[in-house]
């Protein structure tokens, strides 16, 4: 019976590791506070809170060779991302920048999840170190910190699969390397690869360099926090169009990058998630640019980086805004609500559904029509030539049930709060799915300060939910997961 109780020390000891990286890297905001003249405490007490606790932990009795399997990996998964975003508000508090814990934990965990959405309503008065500590948090959770801790816990003794498997649970198992902290290694070399270029680059383009590093950091992450109160919108249209180019590079699959850096092309274009990625963004571009000439009569370079801008900005789920589209006709407003729902590849930072679950549900219903003629007929279901088998499709399905279950009642419960419709299904939506701006009261040109504390409370835990895909959080609810045998 003992063979099934779960070990709680090597969750205790990969906890206070991940601790000691926050606050360090919670350190890495204090030279902006001091170049700014800010208080530089906030960020330096919140970072030995972090290493004090991390190291209490790290005392607790671990026998090396002891395997991480299933359970201890999701609960070192959710209880990693509980305490990430428990202490990560930390310099929120301490600096009275967002003095009550429920916005707090509100602005902290919608920044771990890379959603995007805030409570703060005059970015540009706050204070510069902490703004960098807020555009670092969707950073960290961009790729997940687990991910790149694997990497270095080789070096600690400690096996790593079984976190990255809970920490990635999309429906794709392409790996780069057989070795999951080589994997790790080489996920981390694009992730920051990319980030720095992006980072240079604005700065090349005009924007100031503490500006470049935090809209970087929140781009490669698909995050959307952004440093000016309107967001995109307050940059000119060269900004723009570099900032449409990384978000549509970070939402495409890191192995699909990684085989491009390669000049692997073959294997690229052998990806039907990429096609449609490509295909979709091509096809709503055109169609809302359309829309969007037809309503306003503006200029037509104007109308096509907006329309291009947000559909990649909504289906990568990063949440950078350079127009109101809710102001747009109603047809274009559902369009982009539907956006909510899609998201980019997976293995990229994005959230949402993936491209993949959808490419699936939809492959595989065109082919029970073939199935329904021809009864006797064996109609395999294939994704980049390959077949898929019935456990992934059954996965998938029910993924995209749970997912929509999960949005109704969602819905329901922030109607019943109070919320008028429109922004109880915009707000579990982009929530859910990670995005940031939705529709309603919590649309683009609008933010989530006025909401009540329980509400906040709730859709944080919504987009932890959606983060780490709905099942590595629920099964923890599940009476299997708890028992012995």
């Amino acid at each position: 019976m003992r063979t099934g109780m779960i070990n709680y020390r090597p969750i205790a000891r990969i906890i206070s590791i991940l601790l000691c990286i926050v606050g360090g890297l919670m350190w890495t905001g204090i030279p902006f506070s001091a170049v700014f003249h800010e208080d530089v405490r906030p960020l330096l007490l919140s970072g030995l809170t972090c290493v004090a606790f991390g190291g209490l932990l790290f005392l607790v009795p671990n026998p090396k060779g002891v395997p991480i399997r299933k359970r201890e990996g999701y609960l070192i998964v959710a209880l990693s991302w509980l305490s990430m975003v428990t202490f990560g508000m930390l310099p929120y508090l301490y600096s009275g920048m967002i003095p009550t814990v429920p916005e707090a934990l509100f602005e902290t965990v919608s920044g771990m999840t890379t959603t995007g959405a805030s409570v703060l309503e005059d970015i540009e008065a706050q204070p510069r170190g902490l703004l960098y500590w807020r555009s670092l948090t969707q950073w960290i959770g961009g790729m997940g910190i687990i991910v790149l801790t694997v990497a270095i816990f080789p070096l600690l003794g400690i096996g790593g699969i079984e976190l990255f498997a809970a920490e990635a649970p999309g429906p794709t198992s392409d790996k780069l390397h057989p070795r999951i902290s080589e994997t790790a290694k080489r996920l981390w070399f694009i992730y920051v690869g990319l980030t720095g270029v992006l980072g240079l680059l604005l700065w090349i383009f005009g924007l100031s360099p503490y500006e470049a590093i935090n809209h970087a950091l929140t781009t490669m992450a698909t995050g959307g926090f952004s440093t000016r109160n309107a967001s995109a919108a307050a940059f000119g249209p060269s900004i723009q169009y570099l900032l449409i180019v990384f978000m549509f590079l970070a939402g495409i699959n890191y192995t699909v990058l990684y085989l491009s850096l390669k000049r692997r092309w073959t294997e690229v274009w052998k990806s039907d998630e990429l096609k449609a990625y490509l295909g979709l963004v091509a096809f709503l571009t055109i169609i809302i640019t359309i829309g969007v000439q037809l309503e306003t009569q503006g200029a037509f370079e104007q109308s096509f980086r907006d329309s291009l801008f947000q559909v990649v900005s909504l289906m990568t789920t990063t949440g950078f805004v350079s127009a109101d589209y809710t102001g747009w006709s109603t047809s274009l407003t559902l369009i982009f609500f539907v956006l909510l729902f899609l998201g980019a590849c997976a293995g990229s930072t994005s959230g949402g559904i993936k491209l993949i679950r959808h490419l699936v549900f939809f492959k595989n219903s065109y082919l029970e029509f073939k199935r329904i003629v021809h009864p006797s007929a064996i109609v395999p279901l294939r994704i980049n030539r390959e077949v898929v088998p019935g456990k992934i499709i059954t996965h998938v399905f029910n993924f995209l049930l749970l997912y929509l279950i999960l949005f109704v009642f969602g819905s329901v419960a922030l109607a019943m709060m109070g919320l008028d419709f429109m922004t109880a299904i915009g707000a579990m939506a982009t929530s859910l799915g990670n995005v940031g701006p939705g529709i309603g009261d919590v649309g683009p040109v609008d933010n989530f300060a006025w909401l009540p504390s329980h509400i906040k409370v709730f859709l944080s835990f919504v987009m932890l939910v959606g983060r780490l895909e709905i099942f590595t959080v629920l099964v923890l609810f599940t009476p299997y997961f708890w028992r012995l045998n």
